[in-house]
């Protein structure tokens, strides 16, 4: 059975992930409206996986035989002076979720909650990758996206993914 700790730190976590969909539909509309399509696409799907971390914890609480409490979620304060800032906000975000996530890790090693560290893990993983494909964007963006010809090129690129 989980400790109280570890629920509550779990159901901190739901919130955060629903405020990283949050934040990511606002990226989404800012490139939306500056008519940078694909980026708005990238950090639209980008929204909808954290919608689905969130829903794994939920189950995982649930699962566990803990009702799951919601929190409320804050409305981004976000301005973009340029299209790089919401990259770079990001990025950084991704930083702070990945911070949390080994935080509740640790707190699941220092219980010895073996099931919760190996629910874990794949957040640890998927953490790894976010922050991965955040700072590729950004190198990307600095590589070829400051010319008008390389921010549509990357526009382009980033509408495949789905």
């Amino acid at each position: 059975m989980l400790s109280e700790r570890i629920a509550g730190m779990l159901n901190e976590q739901i919130v955060k992930e629903m405020y990283s969909a949050y934040l990511y539909h606002d990226m989404a509309n800012y490139y939306a409206h500056r008519g940078l399509k694909g980026f708005a696409s990238w950090f639209s799907v980008q929204a909808r996986e954290e919608l689905e971390h969130a829903m794994k914890i939920n189950g995982y609480l649930l699962d566990e035989g803990i009702r799951p409490s919601l929190g409320a979620i804050a409305a981004p304060e976000m301005e973009y002076p340029d299209d790089r800032a919401p990259l770079a906000a990001a990025y950084e975000h991704e930083k702070r979720v990945t911070a949390s996530i080994d935080a509740i890790f640790k707190a699941a090693d220092d219980e010895d909650d073996i099931r919760t560290k190996r629910f874990l893990g794949w957040f640890v993983d998927e953490q790894a990758e976010e922050e991965r494909s955040s700072s590729d964007l950004i190198s990307e963006y600095d590589l070829f996206g400051a010319t008008g010809h390389g921010l549509y090129l990357l526009d382009s690129k980033l509408k495949e993914r789905k």
